[in-house]
């Protein structure tokens, strides 16, 4: 069952440690999706071999695979929570600063253009209602989940995503962004 119809009934979701549990559909869920991305890794190579990066991101191959691998990691997402009641964050893109070739760290220096600004969504979010076993700190990784496909909606639309935060109470503060006349608050405090 999926988060969109989240069921927090069973052992799996009871405050007791579960004792043995059957991990060989996990392996195998884990297994399916190597396999997916093995034969995604094939196909966008070829791909990319005949047509420029712009058709190959758009190419129906690529779509389809892309579209199963994220079937198959939700999925494994399904069957962890199913099976051991963890909320798992299987699909966060990390980079550490300085990792990608063309990337100029300065750990001195805001890693920001000039022209980069802050952008903020906000949600006031209120306790679910009857008995769950979901808290209110569930709703960060709600919110990073849909975090990562605004992130790659943005990119894919041409924007480069310097930085991007899920934050509770206050919107995040990324260093060297934010109103001049903030800086210029707290320059005089």
């Amino acid at each position: 069952m999926s988060e969109q119809g989240h069921d927090a009934s069973g052992p799996a979701h009871a405050d007791q440690p579960l004792g043995p549990v059957d991990a060989a559909p996990l392996h195998a869920a884990v297994d399916a999706l190597a396999a997916a991305l093995h034969e995604y890794t094939g196909t966008v190579v070829g791909v990319r071999a005949e047509f420029g990066s712009k058709e190959a991101d758009d190419d129906p191959r690529v779509l389809a695979l892309e579209a199963r691998v994220g079937e198959l990691n939700a999925s494994l997402y399904d069957l962890v929570h199913s099976t051991l009641g963890m909320h798992s964050d299987l699909t966060s893109m990390v980079w550490e600063a300085g990792r990608h070739d063309h990337e100029q760290v300065d750990p001195d220096a805001a890693p920001v253009p000039e022209t980069a600004e802050v952008f903020h969504l906000g949600f006031v979010v209120g306790p679910p209602a009857g008995t769950t076993d979901v808290t209110m700190d569930s709703v960060l990784d709600l919110l990073d989940q849909g975090g990562e496909d605004l992130v790659v909606r943005l990119v894919d639309a041409g924007f480069d995503v310097v930085e991007w935060a899920t934050s509770r109470g206050e919107p995040a503060d990324f260093k060297g962004f934010g109103d001049e006349d903030d800086d210029d608050e707290e320059e005089d405090s």
